[in-house]
């Protein structure tokens, strides 16, 4: 039986390190060179990195932010969630998706939401089999920016 894992928030640069080999599965066009630097941005503006880790192994990593809006209110919004492939099915993301829902709880969320890609039928039933629902559609609109 596999051992639990202990979630932490990542806070170090050796931790976001760490984090690369894992969210490089889910965004295989992330430099490694340059990953410090873009988590590091994007925590400027709130977001934060989760990850479960099993001794000294990081074997499932979130990406994700609290936020506000007129539709839903306060809620957590998940940018980023993988689980390493070879260690899939030992319920490490399922341990983690759980962290992430107590975690907007604490924080006074309403709602957790994530987007996932149309093609990820996998994660699709994960989510399902783990108790979120479909609820829209998300669209896209490439836009090419102005100097």
């Amino acid at each position: 039986m596999p051992s639990q894992p202990v979630i932490t928030l990542i806070a170090t640069d050796a931790e976001i390190t760490a984090c690369y080999p894992v969210m490089r599965e889910l965004r295989p066009h992330l430099i490694a060179a340059e990953f410090v630097d873009r988590v590091r941005r994007q925590m400027a503006s709130g977001y934060q990195l989760a990850a479960a880790w099993v001794g000294s192994e990081v074997v499932a990593v979130a990406g994700f932010r609290l936020s506000e809006n007129l539709a839903w209110g306060r809620f957590l919004y998940v940018d980023d969630l993988v689980t390493r492939a070879d260690q899939r099915s030992h319920g490490y993301g399922a341990a983690l998706l759980a962290w992430l829902k107590a975690y907007a709880a604490a924080e006074g969320c309403a709602q957790l939401h994530l987007d996932s890609g149309t093609w990820r039928k996998d994660a699709h039933r994960f989510y399902e089999r783990e108790g979120m629902r479909l609820s829209a559609f998300h669209f896209v609109w490439e836009v090419e920016p102005t100097p």
